[in-house]
């Protein structure tokens, strides 16, 4: 493990620790220290979102995944966190307490179909390192895959081990969804899973918000988000509004740009106005 170099915002490397499945990042949302779970070493992905910072990504599901590997990876890291130097060493002053473990990584987590078993290894080691109940347990995901049962159970297993899962949401239109995420989805269907992921999970929806060719999302792609959020109700957690933080390793990356900090402030007062609670990381 390259124990010289510090950890920070702009560098997502899942290779930075040495390992297949596990990576260690500063996340400013999570607000320090998230150790990563990637269950797409191969880098494919089901959707192709524009703003991605995945090199290489190509389309299709996760690989098989070695579930001892996976074990044997965590226990090694989260021994360095949480009884070694690993913090003091790798991260700077103010970010050093482990906020989260999170399936997140170089594609859709829940393409995985060992994903059930995986939340319980995790689950399991937060248990023998005692950190249940005091670091959070999180998914993050495109949500494709909230009507296959087997998910939505392990989504289940989730909220037991103190899990959030975060839901991408950057459209609520069909055209939105298909120039930004390069998938064709049904705006309907993409509701209903967020509903089937919130009534087992506490769930953000998670949306990256920029301006493309010069231009913030039209106001019709506003009110049809706003819409959805709406129709979902109470049942969210909340909202994470966020910019670019890292390029995107995408084609399209020339012609993304980040919008001011007010301007996503602003948008954010309109979804705190629907009674949800509305995080910004610009």
């Amino acid at each position: 493990m390259n124990t010289t170099t510090t950890l920070n915002i702009t560098d997502h490397n899942r290779d930075s620790a040495g390992m297949t499945y596990v990576y260690p990042v500063i996340s400013r949302r999570a607000g320090g220290v998230s150790l990563g779970i990637n269950l797409n070493p191969n880098n494919a992905c089901n959707w192709r979102c524009i703003y991605c910072q995945v090199p290489n990504l190509m389309r299709g599901n996760a690989p098989a995944i070695d579930l001892e590997q996976l074990d044997r990876e965590l226990r090694s890291m989260l021994e360095d966190i949480v009884h070694g130097d690993f913090l003091q060493q790798r991260v700077a002053e103010g970010a050093r307490h482990l906020e989260d473990i999170a399936f997140s990584g170089n594609g859709e987590p829940t393409s995985a179909k060992a994903f059930p078993e995986a939340v319980k290894i995790v689950a399991q080691a937060m248990h023998d390192f005692g950190l249940t109940n005091k670091i959070r347990l999180r998914l993050i995901t495109n949500g494709s895959q909230m009507d296959k049962p087997e998910v939505l159970e392990a989504i289940s297993q989730l909220s037991r081990h103190n899990g959030e899962v975060w839901f991408k949401v950057d459209s609520a239109t069909a055209a939105g969804i298909q120039r930004i995420n390069d998938v064709k989805l049904n705006p309907q269907g993409v509701l209903e899973r967020l509903k089937n992921c919130a009534g087992r999970c506490p769930t953000w929806v998670q949306t990256c918000v920029f301006a493309l060719d010069g231009q913030p999302p039209s106001e019709d792609e506003i009110a049809a988000w706003l819409e959805m959020l709406k129709a979902t109700g109470i049942a969210l957690a909340g909202v994470h509004l966020y910019g670019l933080a890292r390029p995107s390793m995408q084609p399209e990356a020339p012609r993304l740009s980040r919008l001011q900090a007010d301007w996503l402030e602003i948008l954010a007062e309109r979804v705190r106005e629907l009674g949800l609670t509305a995080r910004v990381s610009p």
